[in-house]
């Protein structure tokens, strides 16, 4: 398919254009539903593309009159709502920089991305007025909030909907398809956060995985467009997974996609699906853990109509890509990707029509191969690609096999021009995540750079030994660390979460509990002990309610390491 692939980048073309104006254009298209908001009734329950269109000029047309100009930042901090998508089409169509901010952020985090990337508005709503307003006299260059729903009335100004006024259609501008459009920064896991520049081109880039992901998404075969695609996915509008993985690609093919903002749990994810018939989904491995523990046959509660899933943020494991398939009538599509770089690698199995001549096979626990118009490979610290088997870190080329730009390039950090630099080593751009290829160019995940570590004079990736625990029928979520070892260096060490029906034991044993916790951990293992390499089962496990998590549903293996680190200097 590599060699088949040829990329078609127009000169001059914008996000809104695509996404939202061509749609509105047509009156069989600006009746369809863009957006359905789950829990809603009546009027606010759906959004048309020809309304969406609609809204969004109004925007443009405030944010004009406010003085934003083309290359300006504007942020936007809302969750899954109707003026989320409304926001990002105002702010692409005028030419100037969406910047995505979680309603998950503090004052702390909104304050240093602000600050940095010079926003000059903020629209956000009722979820995270507050926390703007207490960073306002920090953030000089912030010139005006504008207001949604119920921070209209706290906001410098509310929202301009349209509603009595004449300023017409708004001209989309006619960016060039290099120009930015999107600020998004990383989680800073491994530091300050890096605001990555992502131009209106990316989403062209995206498109080869998405749809190979989806299994064809919103077509039948190759040729035939279908109308009844229905998209979701909980992630975060304000992230990569959320914004580029779902959103914009749905609207990109003019069709629905479900919004939904609220918490998110195992029943509310069935349930949501199956009263919107949801064709096609995004799944972190741990919603889909957690689903998995609540419903072990959900077949027998829920009646759905899935075509596709694509997973991404860890490893899914054989335990979930086996409980997909064999409950859920889906092959999991893990895809792997990042925000500079984002939907490079994975699966396109078309739920076992790969005799199609399109897609490829999905196999239990790899992350896929490259998509089309995407050479990736694994290479070596001296950008030399590794041999078969050999770790080494996952890189994707500035050029494709045929020597043309990949559009998915991001444009670099915003003001760090040497971080930039650092993430390249020749025209090969690197994630800093391991994996080993295998002879049909398959990839298979080691783990972060960081996360990898050597016990006893073994290296150990993290992902498989979570894999294993989470089939106990205990576990709920496991994340493994290394910690220090006078002897050996470090030592496995498990975190782990408890499934319900445990919890609920352990609490029941009361003044036992702790006899009941010496027995568990020796069950669990000598689970993995049994299954794995002997050197690999956890030396010490820990119970804990949760897992720290970022915002876009990772584990942050790197708060329990250093938490390891600083206990045992406690400790010495």
């Amino acid at each position: 398919m590599q060699a088949a692939f040829r990329w078609e980048v127009p000169e001059r073309f914008n996000i809104a254009q695509v996404c939202c104006g061509r749609w509105a254009a047509q009156p069989s298209s600006a009746a369809r539903i863009a957006i359905r908001a789950h829990g809603a009734t009546g009027a606010a329950r759906t959004l048309t593309y020809g309304a969406l269109k609609k809204f969004a000029d109004a925007l443009s047309h405030q944010l004009t009159g406010l003085g934003v100009k083309r290359g300006d930042r504007v942020a936007i901090v809302m969750p899954q709502r109707f003026e989320t998508a409304i926001a990002y089409m105002g702010v692409f169509q005028l030419g100037a920089v969406a910047m995505p901010l979680s309603m998950l952020f503090g004052p702390e985090a909104l304050e240093y991305r602000l600050q940095d990337s010079e926003a000059v508005v903020a629209i956000c709503d009722e979820s995270s007025i507050a926390n703007i307003e207490a960073v306002r006299a920090q953030c000089p260059a912030l010139r005006t909030v504008i207001g949604v729903g119920d921070a209209a009335s706290r906001a410098d100004v509310p929202a301009d909907t349209g509603a009595g006024r004449a300023a017409g259609p708004f001209e989309v501008v006619d960016t060039d398809a290099e120009e930015g459009a999107i600020l998004i920064y990383t989680s800073g896991t491994t530091g300050p956060p890096k605001g990555a520049y992502l131009p209106h081109r990316a989403i062209i880039g995206n498109l080869p995985g998405f749809v190979c992901s989806q299994n064809w998404f919103g077509f039948d075969g190759v040729a035939n467009a279908k109308s009844d695609a229905v998209f979701w996915s909980p992630a975060d509008w304000a992230w990569t997974g959320g914004l580029m993985d779902a959103l914009l690609p749905t609207l990109y093919f003019g069709r629905e996609i479900v919004a939904y903002n609220g918490r998110f749990s195992p029943e509310l994810a069935f349930t949501l699906m199956q009263d919107h018939g949801v064709t096609h989904t995004f799944l972190f491995p741990t919603a889909l853990k957690a689903m998995m523990k609540a419903y072990p046959e959900p077949e027998k509660t829920f009646r759905l109509k899935l075509e596709a899933m694509m997973s991404a943020g860890e490893a899914v494991g054989d335990a979930v890509f086996a409980y997909c398939r064999e409950h859920l009538g889906i092959t999991v599509n893990e895809m792997f990707g990042q925000t500079e770089i984002n939907y490079v690698v994975g699966n396109c199995s078309m739920n076992g029509r790969t005799d199609q001549g399109i897609g490829w096979p999905a196999r239990p626990g790899s992350m896929g191969r490259g998509y089309p118009g995407h050479r990736v490979a694994v290479i070596d610290d001296d950008g030399n690609e590794c041999a078969v088997g050999v770790p080494g870190d996952v890189a994707v080329n500035r050029f494709d096999v045929h020597g043309d730009p990949d559009p998915i390039f991001f444009l670099g950090y915003w003001k760090k021009p040497d971080a930039t630099r650092a993430k390249y080593t020749g025209d090969w751009c690197r994630t800093g995540d391991l994996a080993t290829r295998d002879a049909d160019g398959y990839l298979w995940y080691q783990g972060r750079a960081d996360d990898v570590f050597k016990a006893a004079g073994y290296r150990i990736g993290p992902s498989e030994i979570e894999n294993c625990l989470v089939k106990h029928p205990a576990v709920i979520n496991a994340a493994v660390v290394p910690k220090p070892d006078r002897e050996r260096g470090a030592l496995v060490k498990a975190f782990v979460v408890l499934s319900p029906d445990f919890v609920a034991s352990r609490a029941k044993a009361g003044v036992d509990a702790a006899k009941f916790d010496l027995q568990l951990i020796e069950q669990l293992q000598s689970h993995v002990r049994g299954k794995l390499a002997p050197y690999e089962y956890p030396k010490e496990i820990e119970f804990i309610d949760a897992l720290p998590m970022t915002t876009t549903g990772k584990v942050q293996r790197r708060v329990l390491r250093l938490q390891e680190e600083e206990r045992a200097r406690a400790s010495s």
